[in-house]
């Protein structure tokens, strides 16, 4: 579930708690996390809603002016059923501490080994790992699309692998492309890199 920034920190601000969605299915379900770029947020209920039964405090609720303003997003796009999604702060992204922690034990350097060659062994791509480390490295805040054609993978498949290599601390996102985290670089360094 993509949410813009000036809700994200409204969200964390406590002043928004809800949002709402059109979907074919939901994207995030009860009960679950969502991390984001201001920190994790709980997701507490997922539900469908008819859009007449929406009121001015649930509009006030999501971030809106007026009930009318929701209705025209909600209505903008007729495909799918309208989710009512409760949702709330619930602290610092846990990928912040560990794109610092440098300090890679032996035992803690071949787990994360083990998990970034079963991204390798995982992928119809076929080995991609390294090699976009080392791309990111050598040029910090390129465009997605870049990496994409120089390495000769699709742009949205690459993202999405990023995005893994991100949940590991090994990059971050800047607002354009990406860099190596701190740990992304001691790993590279490490023996056998």
């Amino acid at each position: 579930m993509l949410i813009r920034r000036q809700q994200l920190d409204a969200i964390r601000e406590g002043r928004v708690t809800l949002q709402f969605r059109r979907w074919k299915r939901p994207t995030v379900k009860a009960g679950g996390t969502l991390t984001t770029a201001v920190g994790v947020l709980s997701i507490h209920t997922v539900d469908v809603v008819a859009l007449e039964t929406i009121t001015r405090q649930d509009a006030k609720a999501a971030g809106y002016d007026s009930l009318d303003e929701l209705r025209a997003h909600l209505t903008a796009k007729d495909e799918g059923l309208v989710y009512r999604v409760s949702l709330a702060f619930a602290g610092a992204d846990p990928r912040i501490a560990l794109r610092a922690k440098t300090a890679l034990a032996t035992d803690e350097r071949d787990a994360l080994e083990a998990k970034l060659a079963r991204l390798d062994a995982n992928s119809r791509q076929g080995p991609w790992v390294r090699q976009t480390l080392a791309l990111i490295r050598a040029n910090p805040g390129m465009y997605s699309g870049d990496l994409a054609d120089q390495l000769g993978f699709e742009r949205l498949w690459l993202k999405a692998q990023i995005r893994k290599l991100k949940a590991l601390g090994l990059t971050e996102s800047l607002e354009v492309g990406y860099r190596l985290s701190p740990r992304g670089e001691a790993l590279l360094k490490s023996p056998g890199r």
